[in-house]
């Protein structure tokens, strides 16, 4: 790997690092505000909302100009809606704002290594990118805590402030803005830098009902296509069950463990770590011509959810949130790279990857819907664990009798 990946890497990782530690920012802000409780999960789906009616057009605009460029001017977008934020804008519409450079940014970010590196580099540049997501995920909600409690957030409003200034910044949930601004900065100073790419697949026009067409070709194109539909599938199901396994995590560890939610919450940590470990895995012992054969890890995995059952101590509670989150990250990462692969070959990485994140975060929707319903009938978490874990295990199951045979070189 040369010195450019690893800007790209840079670039990414403060980026994301911004997006997760603004979350925790915005909740506080929310509460400032005096806001209702449910505005917080409103928060979330205003920030995916632009996943899924964007998905037409992100791709696209990824593939019509520099990927580099792309991502400059999408980190812009979420200065700017941070920034709106800061100063008065209502959360909700802001934070939509930064899930609308989100959404623009996605396909750049994982299509630019299509373009960058060659195949034999996939899978080992996606274990790269989710190890410094998950490092994001991570070190964005410490970042994020940190800055947003009591004893550093004073000290350091004593000596943020400007004599005879109004710098805007006099509650803790606004000095956690500024300094997420400069993180965001600070990404799109290494954007400037990343290397420019060729553009290989041009959009033919620009017209949205041309577009929203051409992603309808697309979406069907990557599902007819035997090994675009199986990574499509798992990775649409990963991100689904993986968005409603933190709420099953929060919920279980609240009756199995007796912890309160300040603590469940960090338990949750365990699982981005365990992904981590898997897609450091995953890279050194999976090549993308042999990526479904990680499926029967998918299968594995639903089993071990329904582990948690048993479980009442907080050390095996911890090894076993490792366990799943490394089953995850050792199969979805192949899938990422076999679906990039296919994708670039087929369309364009940027319009694979919308059509990827529109799935996915339908995926989202239809999970967390189906958990709410769950939760509304007042059903035993044991019960959701349950439902959850057999159902991932059932599609995994199913995926796998459909595709395993599809191992071959030639097929890649």
């Amino acid at each position: 790997m040369n010195i450019g990946f690893y800007i790209i890497l840079a670039a990414q990782f403060l980026s994301a690092l911004a997006d997760n530690a603004l979350l925790f920012a915005a909740i506080a802000l929310l509460k400032d505000l005096h806001a209702p409780a449910w505005h917080t999960p409103v928060l979330q789906e205003a920030f995916i909302f632009s996943y899924i009616i964007l998905a037409p057009f992100v791709g696209v605009f990824a593939d019509s100009i520099p990927k580099g460029k792309v991502m400059f001017l999408s980190n812009n977008i979420k200065i700017l809606g941070c920034l709106a934020m800061l100063f008065g804008l209502n959360p909700l519409i802001a934070y939509g704002l930064v899930g609308l450079g989100a959404a623009a940014y996605s396909p750049a970010k994982y299509g630019i290594l299509t373009e960058y590196l060659p195949p034999d580099k996939l899978v080992l540049a996606n274990s790269w990118m989710e190890v410094l997501t998950v490092a994001a995920i991570v070190l964005g909600a410490l970042v994020g805590g940190i800055l947003l409690s009591p004893s550093v957030a004073n000290a350091m409003l004593h000596w943020w402030d400007v004599p005879l200034i109004d710098t805007f910044i006099d509650t803790a949930p606004e000095l956690a803005l500024g300094i997420i601004v400069v993180i965001y900065v600070l990404a799109a100073i290494f954007n400037l830098y990343i290397p420019r790419v060729a553009i290989d697949h041009k959009p033919l026009s620009r017209n949205p009902i041309f577009l929203i067409r051409n992603f309808w070709h697309d979406f069907k194109l990557l599902w007819k296509d035997p090994l675009g539909q199986v990574s499509l599938a798992v990775t649409t199901l990963f991100w689904g069950t993986g968005a409603t396994l933190r709420l099953i995590v929060l919920g279980w560890a609240a009756v199995a463990l007796h912890y309160d939610f300040s603590q469940a919450a960090k338990l949750t940590a365990w699982v981005a770590i365990g992904i981590a470990i898997g897609a450091v895995l995953a890279a050194k012992f999976v090549k993308l011509e042999h990526s479904v054969r990680v499926l029967p890890i998918g299968i594995a995995m639903g089993a071990v959810v329904l582990l948690m059952i048993p479980v009442t101590n907080s050390t095996l509670a911890i090894i076993l949130l490792i366990a799943i989150g490394a089953m995850g990250g050792y199969f979805v990462v192949p899938m990422n790279a076999l679906l990039q692969h296919r994708g670039h070959l087929l369309m364009g990485a940027g319009s694979s990857i919308a059509v990827q994140n529109f799935n996915e975060n339908l995926s989202i929707f239809a999970m967390l819907g189906l958990y709410a319903l769950m939760e509304k009938v007042h059903l035993n978490i044991y019960i959701i664990i349950t439902v959850f874990g057999l159902m991932l295990s059932g599609i995994m199951t199913a995926l796998y009798k459909r595709h395993g045979h599809d191992q071959d070189t030639g097929k890649i």
